[in-house]
């Protein structure tokens, strides 16, 4: 069964693992997920864990790096600068970013570049618009959907909040045409803090996790992993393809 949800909001890549989104208009649905999303992290060097990688989580002022540079036209779209919250510009590979980074983190760090990306939980993450309201409007918020770090928000037809939770098994087709991209939809998205930082400040607001707890057991979108490869764009029409059960 085939049923129309609405169409492709936003786009976003996060070229550097939790620094800041860069927005585009198009992008390559890859088996790896939006070519160029999370193709850099910097890895804490005294960190024998099984996950190093930096992220906001540790350093909230993460979200405050802005990378530029990115060639949309490229088949790996990667930046080639970095903004600091200071405003200094710097070379992605530079001494300069890597010792900027480290200092604000208080240890030495390395940038490091995966092919594949570095992901927590799956390649693609989606979600609702009227998911964000529900939460923005709950905290008594005016929340930013930066807040949510998503590849793709959906702008559905439907006002109801939470839609994704009913998705999980089911797939999204993106645009019309029998070879459309395809994402399968595998887990809600379980919230973190992340949500709690300020894209403009870092600075923390545990209301809105607790919002999030409250409404929806803190769940709010969803992942995917991508069941069929092709080029996606803002405004293009999404739906849900849900299969009969044998």
């Amino acid at each position: 069964m085939l049923i129309h949800l609405g169409h492709i909001h936003q786009l976003n890549r996060y070229p550097v693992k939790s620094m800041a989104g860069v927005a585009a208009e198009s992008a390559f649905l890859g088996w790896h997920g939006l070519q160029g999303d999370r193709r850099f992290a910097f890895r804490r060097l005294n960190d024998n864990s099984g996950f190093p990688w930096l992220n906001a989580s540790k350093l909230p002022e993460l979200v405050l790096y802005q990378p530029l540079g990115l060639d949309e036209k490229a088949e790996e779209p990667v930046p080639t600068q970095v903004r600091t919250p200071e405003g200094m510009v710097f070379a992605l590979t530079s001494a300069e970013l890597q010792n900027s980074v480290a200092k604000k983190f208080g240890s030495a760090v390395e940038l490091m570049k995966l092919r594949h990306g570095i992901f927590d939980d799956a390649d693609v993450s989606v979600i609702n618009l009227p998911t964000m309201s529900a939460i923005s409007r709950e905290a008594g918020l005016d929340l930013d959907i930066r807040r949510f770090r998503p590849n793709i928000v959906i702008a559905s037809d439907s006002a109801q909040p939470f839609m994704e939770d009913g998705w999980v098994g089911a797939r999204l087709i993106f645009g019309d045409n029998e070879l459309a991209p395809m994402l399968t939809i595998t887990m809600r998205d379980l919230r973190c803090m992340m949500i709690n930082i300020h894209p403009d400040t870092g600075k923390q607001s545990p209301l809105v996790m607790k919002t999030a707890v409250r409404l929806n057991e803190n769940f709010a979108g969803a992942y995917g992993t991508v069941a069929r490869t092709g080029q996606i764009s803002v405004g293009q029409s999404v739906s849900l393809l849900i299969e009969k059960q044998a």
